[in-house]
């Protein structure tokens, strides 16, 4: 069935295998002002291979090619005044202008990534609504909600090469000055909504800094020292493009990419781009739990897919709510709800051993060891003893106790009773204890 899909939408796309053509492609070359090539590093999202990305559940499950959209798999090229044009008609606050370098990028998304592009305009059901309210709650300007699709290309599983992760590709730092918990259980980079929460408040303190959306977008990806550096090397330019020269690879081409995503996310029919048609899942509602609990004993009293609650809870990283630490959510269908309710203990009691095998107490081992074991244990003791017998000094000619006591700063008592004298006579060469 897998199979089939990617074949079917292939085959609707008419592009030969693109999928590897795009994996071995990290970086984009563009002409500057004077001539020369320099060459960009590009956003992780415009790396992803989208075979990976129509393995995902909400891919496999509610995304379908569109198989009444005709239109001819070729990208027409316009003339630049038309991309200028429409770039402005888009209703923005974030400065959207034009040139060889956007362009660069749009040539990229509608034509190497076309088979992204159709995925994402489906995928986006999803999730531009949580990014939308996000932003909204931040005050902030909606058009950021193409930053994922440069980001991750709207995948909630993607790892970076330098380990960024989920929708909005936080490193582990900021995710948790952010407040993302990330532990062994659970990584809450890969939770769509509190991702985009986490992400809208860290792109409010960026505007706070700079003052201007472009180096917002900038400090996004590289982060604001780098930003600094940039206007400072170029001292003190705070123009994007002014800096361009002195920001990283990467960075040189994020904000042109952003560009391009907000054109290609508005403008994909003027490039016979057919979306994946979505079918909407059904709603979801929470539940919350206080004690630890495997996706497994869910899926199986409920009857339902593990793939499903993975996919509506990706920041449990093993399958396993940790509600014993704190109270924890689990996101199920609107329509499993009531039954999670009523079917809790079973749920908890089912294959408890097995899924949650980690103990709160254990017996140790008194049987008696091996004989390798005894005779290893017999030389310590002996050694031990040994050990034990303490300090012995040998007797010289003309020695008393009294003598002896005072040099080694003990008593005549003492050293009768460790050597079981009852008298006073010694002998000279004889060894005696002394402590």
């Amino acid at each position: 069935m897998k199979k089939t899909f990617a074949i079917i939408i292939a085959a609707m796309l008419c592009l030969p295998n693109p999928a590897k053509a795009q994996s071995n492609e990290t970086e984009i070359t563009v002409t500057n002002a004077e001539g020369k090539e320099e060459v960009i590093d590009l956003p992780e999202g415009m790396i992803s291979e989208v075979d990976s990305l129509l393995h995902l559940y909400n891919a496999k499950t509610y995304l379908k090619p569109d198989t009444d959209c005709n239109m001819p798999d070729v990208n027409p090229v316009y003339d630049k005044e038309v991309y200028k044009e429409r770039l402005s008609r888009i209703p923005t606050i974030i400065e959207m202008p034009y040139n060889d370098i956007v362009q660069k990028f749009i040539d990229r998304y509608s034509g190497r990534l076309r088979r992204s592009v159709s995925y994402m305009l489906g995928a986006q059901n999803f999730y531009i609504p949580i990014f939308e309210q996000a932003l909204e709650t931040y005050g902030l300007p909606l058009e950021l909600k193409y930053l994922p699709v440069i980001e991750s290309a709207l995948n909630p599983q993607a790892v970076s090469r330098v380990g960024a992760t989920g929708l909005w590709q936080f490193m582990l730092a900021t995710g948790k000055n952010y407040g993302l918990e990330v532990n062994s259980l659970v990584d809450e980079r890969k939770d769509p909504i509190k991702a985009s929460y986490a992400a809208a408040h860290y792109l409010s303190d960026l505007y706070k800094i700079f003052g201007d959306w472009n180096l917002v977008i900038a400090a996004y990806n590289a982060g604001p020292e780098k930003i600094n550096k940039a206007i400072h090397r170029s001292k003190g330019k705070t123009d994007y493009w002014e800096i361009y020269p002195y920001l990283p690879k990467e960075t040189r081409g994020y904000v042109p990419a952003f560009i391009a995503a907000n054109y290609i996310m508005n403008y994909y029919c003027d490039h016979n781009i057919c979306p994946m048609l979505t079918e909407l899942p059904a709603k979801t509602d929470t539940v919350v739990v206080n004690r630890d609990v495997h996706f497994e004993q869910i899926a199986h009293v409920l009857n339902m897919s593990v793939d499903q609650l993975k996919e509506l809870n990706p920041q449990y990283r093993r399958n396993i709510v940790n509600g014993n630490t704190k109270p924890s959510i689990i996101k199920l269908p609107s329509t499993m709800v009531n039954s999670f309710i009523d079917n809790e203990e079973s749920i908890y009691a089912y294959n408890t051993d097995n899924l949650l095998s980690k103990r709160s107490e254990v017996v140790v081992n008194e049987e008696v060891a091996s004989t390798t074991s005894r005779s290893t244990s017999s030389r310590s003791r002996s050694k031990s003893r040994n050990r034990s017998r303490g300090k012995t000094v040998t007797i010289r000619n003309g020695d008393t106790l009294s003598q002896i006591a005072a040099r080694n700063h003990t008593t005549v008592a003492k050293l009768k009773k460790l050597n079981k004298i009852s008298g006073t006579s010694i002998r000279a060469g004889k060894k005696i204890r002394v402590k």
